[in-house]
């Protein structure tokens, strides 16, 4: 996967759901790192059950987004993607690779994050903890690599 110097991408609801996960996007978008886009119904999947996920692919088209970011790959089966140009991925290798790709923008998205959690503050440790149990391991195991920038360190 090669990311583009800033990729648009379509976050699905899933991702969204996760308030770790949907932080540091968000963080990111804030950056200029990537393009993240979504959708009103996207949002309203978050509280109401979704029978399919076409609208996802119509949010992709419409943004003109090379790629969804969901956890839910199997929604989402290359077959019918590729007539459109637009890829599924897991949040985990995009992040990683986001990460390898823009460290020092990506690095100060995790610290800002990081020292926003007041109410319990999170060390170094349990925020990354918290990061992989929301479905990111490779990406923390990229920022322990990177771990001679502390993370949330001024």
């Amino acid at each position: 996967m090669v990311i583009e110097p800033v990729p648009t991408a379509v976050i699905d609801a899933c991702v969204l759901y996760s308030a770790p996960v949907r932080d540091l996007i968000v963080r990111l978008a804030q950056a200029g790192t990537i393009h993240a886009r979504w959708t009103a119904e996207i949002h309203d999947d978050l509280t109401l059950p979704d029978p399919n996920d076409r609208h996802v692919l119509a949010a992709a088209i419409r943004a003109g987004a090379s790629r969804i970011l969901t956890f839910n790959l199997a929604d989402f089966p290359s077959g019918v993607l590729d007539a459109y140009g637009v890829k599924a991925l897991h949040p985990d290798p995009f992040l990683a690779q986001l990460l390898d790709a823009v460290p020092d923008e990506f690095l100060e998205a995790i610290r800002l994050q990081r020292e926003a959690l007041k109410n319990p503050p999170m060390t170094e440790e349990e925020f990354l903890a918290r990061l992989e149990t929301a479905g990111l391991p490779r990406t923390v195991a990229r920022l322990r690599l990177h771990g001679q920038k502390p993370i949330g360190s001024s």
